[in-house]
């Protein structure tokens, strides 16, 4: 019966690795890989131009103010 897990595994690691070489020669083929910039800067509009963060997390050091 261990026999029938290695088949098993060998066979879903086959799989696996054949999955992600066909995704990469799909991206490959449809122009994904060509211009990287492009569709990072394609999240960015007048709101939130390149380079300016609009947004921020709240000061961790700052000290709160006592409520005795």
């Amino acid at each position: 019966m261990e026999w029938f897990f290695y088949c098993f595994a060998f066979f879903m690691a086959l799989a696996i690795t054949g999955s992600a070489v066909y995704a990469l020669y799909w991206s490959a083929k449809k122009g994904q890989l060509r211009d990287f910039e492009k569709g990072a800067a394609s999240i960015f509009d007048e709101a939130e131009p390149i380079g300016k963060p609009t947004d921020f997390f709240p000061d961790k050091n700052k000290k709160t103010p006592d409520k005795s």
